[in-house]
């Protein structure tokens, strides 16, 4: 028999480690978030589909949902959220400063902002790539036609700096209208100020189904094929507060599982009666998931009941029961064939 008084301690130290790790603690921003009784997300100036407020200021959209299912997770009410408009200029001003709990301005997770700007990106709710948004009457069918051409970009935004490094590897001239506010890039595009309006392939779909002034249609324009650039677009956060993180993740998480499980809106209650384990604990029918996260058993169920799972969400502001009509593509469950991949809630 082999002596274990010299693995006394580690052994201790392991169980000791296991038993506290069934509660999560609460960080600064967290109890700031509960002690306020509401979640403040920044969003975008207003993409259609994503992120936008209507006459009576009640916000709605894709990335919206993420901030509400957070909502949800927290106090199990979608409802609970209030929502400041950013710029790609202030969008992580606001957040480093603590004006907004979290953003989800379809900002893309790169390695400076990552670390630079102590920021952290819990998740990725759409995976996306920078592309061309053309007048059908220039007659351009790609990106390497545009030599000398202008642009439309926003500044602080990737799509400034992709397209530079394009033109540079491409030996490619041209000239750039940078504007910060969305609504003004695209009023300037449509003026004829540019040639090309340049960014996330989502956001052109989502001007050119929303946004072409009369007598304009949206079939007068058209999305250049190619994609210049890998833009994974996720919520982000502050640097520091950990517990805060992990429930926006598995906010984002939940919603992906709920749909790999069959698990909506229409059906969650009758799901609660479920026999497969898998399913009783997101939906905390067996308890521990919630305690382990700090919030209430029900947070995942919540998150389903009132905002929908990730396929409902999407097609309802993205897909085919929005005017975007945007193919899920890349952003299909892992099981379809895409890259959304959620960690498994046991």
């Amino acid at each position: 028999m082999i002596g274990l008084g010299k693995y006394a301690g580690s052994a201790a130290l392991l169980l000791a480690l296991l038993g506290s790790a069934g509660t999560a603690h609460a960080g600064k921003d967290l109890d700031t978030v509960r002690a306020r009784g509401k979640l403040i997300c920044g969003v975008g100036n207003g993409t259609a589909g994503f992120m936008l407020a209507d006459k009576q200021g009640k916000w709605s959209g894709f990335s919206v949902d993420i901030c509400r299912a957070v909502g949800a997770a927290l106090f199990g009410d979608a409802d609970k959220v209030s929502y400041i408009p950013l710029t790609a200029q202030t969008r992580f001003t606001a957040l480093q400063s603590g004006d907004v709990d979290m953003v989800v301005v379809n900002a893309t997770h790169t390695l400076t902002r990552d670390t630079a700007l102590g920021l952290d990106f819990p998740g990725v709710y759409y995976y996306d790539g920078q592309g061309f948004l053309v007048a059908k009457k220039l007659g351009v069918k790609n990106v390497k036609e545009l030599g000398g051409a202008t642009f439309c970009v926003q500044p602080g935004s990737t799509a400034e700096l992709n397209l530079a490094d394009y033109a540079r590897t491409n030996k490619m001239t041209y000239k750039t209208v940078v504007i910060e506010k969305a609504d003004e890039i695209r009023a300037a595009f449509f003026a004829g100020r540019c040639d090309v309006l340049s960014n996330d392939s989502s956001a052109l779909a989502s001007v050119r189904a929303a946004n072409v002034p009369a007598p304009g249609k949206p079939e007068d324009y058209e999305i250049l094929p190619e994609i210049i650039s890998k833009e994974p677009l996720g919520p982000a956060v502050r640097h520091g507060d950990n517990q805060f993180a992990d429930i926006v993740r598995w906010s984002l998480y939940a919603m992906l599982e709920a749909e790999e499980y069959g698990i909506s809106s229409d059906n969650v209650d009758e799901m609660l009666k479920s026999d497969n384990p898998a399913i009783k604990r997101i939906l905390g029918v067996t308890p521990g998931m919630g305690k382990a996260l700090g919030v209430d058993e029900t947070w995942a169920y919540s998150i389903v009941k009132q905002v929908g799972n990730y396929g409902q969400s999407y097609e309802r502001n993205l897909g085919r029961d929005s005017v975007l009509k945007i193919d899920r593509g890349q952003n299909r469950l892992w099981s379809q064939s895409g890259l959304q991949y959620a960690w498994p809630i046991r």
